[in-house]
Formats: structure tokens, sequence, C-alpha cells
């Protein structure tokens, strides 16, 4: 559960989420107040947030979310006759998890629009780690500054992110805006459920998706599309997928390092391969990278 902050300077009313969405905003007179946050549970509830419980919830969390500074809430419909005691503007809805996501996203300032972003998927949670530490050191090894979001290993360039697995919508939103805000040019998600909720991904667009695995190409198709449906991640024309190939097995190989298997290294430089970077500055780098090692 957690809360994100308004980052840009455009307004978020309770009008706008009535005709953008169609939430029935009681009373409707309320149009034109202003909310600077967005809010889940009554703990992260600050002044002039929207509180955005998600489900019913007892009328004493109602009541708290008022105390500490609620502007309005997003109810559930089936609380309609469940307050009798509105001491703030009510939005009564029940949001999809893609109308979550945008507005997530929306009061963060569209963060992964600014950011290159990286998700990698698998059969084992174990190697997922892996191949985000290689993804990210080899990142950083051809000069971009990195984030990760992976359980227990979350990262804004040095600094260790303090959240709660598996993060949410908001949680996400709030991750970007930081690796933002602290000049990261790349950010490298780990696609696993100890890591994230479902839906949490939802209006964040990947630019280069990696699935570590052994198997064919429609399998590894069906297989990223399970995990994009789970997660909510947007896939278009301009995402690129990456495996690993017997070329990137060599290149790997070749490089030893000397930090691990070659494994993760290969899909770290297949990813990267995808996003455009050329083999012969990947190569350099490899070079570099094994004399000072």
């Amino acid at each position: 559960m957690s809360a994100i902050s308004e980052t840009t300077s455009q307004r978020l009313t309770l009008g706008m989420l009535e005709d953008r969405y169609g939430f029935s905003l009681v009373p409707g007179f309320a149009r034109d107040v202003t909310v600077t946050s967005l809010a889940n549970d009554v703990e992260s509830v600050t002044p002039g947030a929207l509180f955005i419980p998600g489900e019913r919830i007892e009328k004493a969390r109602v009541a708290l979310a008022v105390q500490r500074g609620a502007y309005a809430m997003l109810l559930p419909t089936s609380m309609r006759n469940a307050i009798d005691d509105q001491q703030i503007p009510i939005l009564f809805a029940d949001p999809t998890p893609q109308q979550i996501g945008e507005l997530a996203a929306g009061i963060a300032g569209m963060p992964s629009e600014s950011i290159a972003v990286f998700a990698v998927a698998g059969a084992s949670n174990e190697r997922l780690r892996e191949d985000v530490d290689a993804i990210a050191q080899f990142l950083h090894m051809l000069g971009n500054p990195v984030g990760t979001l992976c359980k227990g290993d979350s990262q804004s360039l040095e600094r260790f992110l303090d959240l709660t697995y598996p993060v949410d919508a908001f949680s996400v939103q709030r991750v970007l805006s930081v690796c933002v805000e602290d000049g990261v040019a790349a950010v490298i998600i780990a696609l696993d459920d100890e890591t994230l909720a479902a839906g949490s991904l939802e209006s964040v667009g990947v630019d280069v998706i990696g699935y570590d695995g052994e198997t064919r190409n429609t399998d590894v198709e069906q297989a990223l599309a399970q995990v994009c449906e789970r997660y909510g991640c947007v896939l278009d024309d301009n995402t690129h997928v990456a495996v690993r190939t017997d070329e990137t097995d060599m290149m790997a190989i070749q490089a030893d390092l000397g930090t691990g298997p070659s494994r993760p290294l290969s899909l770290a430089i297949a990813m990267v391969l995808a996003a455009g970077i050329r083999k012969s500055s990947i190569r350099s780098a490899l070079r570099v990278s094994r004399e000072l090692n």
C-alpha cells in the first residue's frame, strides 16, 4: 500500500475524473476540488490526497482518512448507501486496473516516457535477480545511470529504495519518478510475483523486454503475453523483445569478465542490442571491462 504525489503543474480535479472515467461525484458541485496526491491506504493519506482504498472499508477508516487531510475519496459503488455522514466529496466507482494505472501515471507526470524501461521475465525468480543485476551492470558499463526494481534490491543510482513488496501501481510510478528526478537513464524491472502485484505496470511503457528461458520463439511470445497481461505493462510497436542467441552467448563467453555465469551477461547483451546499441560499442565496452578486471 502506498501513495504518490503530484509532480507536474497539471491540475487534477474531481470534475476531470468524473468526465474522463464516468465516476459518480457526490456532491456534484465539488467538481473544482483539486487533489495533489493519491493514496490507497489510510496511513499514506496526507493533506490534499484522493483516498482510493480499492475495496469496501469500515466507516472508522473513512473518518480517519478525513482526519488525516484527504480532500476526497474514491469508494466502491457498493458503499454508496453506507456513508451517512459525508464530510468530503466522494467519487463512487469501480475503477479498472488500467484506470488506476492511468491515474497514478498522470499525477506522477508520466515518468516512463522520460526513461528507458527494461523488463526481464523468466521461469526462475533466482535467475531473474541475476539477470537484473547483469543488465544493470552492463548498462552502467556503457555509461548509463541505472535504477532497478527487484525484490530486496531496488535502487535509484546508488540509493536503496525502501519498498513493500510486491509493489502496486502507485509504488511503481513513485519509483520511476524518483529515478527520473535522480537523472537515471534506464530502469530494469523484474517481472515476477515477488516484486510486482497484478496490474502494477499499467500505463508503464516497456522499451525492451527480455526472456530468460530455454524455449522456442513461439513459446517466448506466449509466455511474455501472459506476463504482460498479468502485470499490465504496455507493449507496442516500439517494444523490442530480446532473448539469448548463439552470438550473444559467444560474446559473453569471450568477455570472461569473471563476474559469474555467462548466461546473464548474454541476455544483457541481447537486450542492449535490441535497444539499438551497436555491436562495436558493446565489444569495446566488454574489452575495456575485461582489461580492467
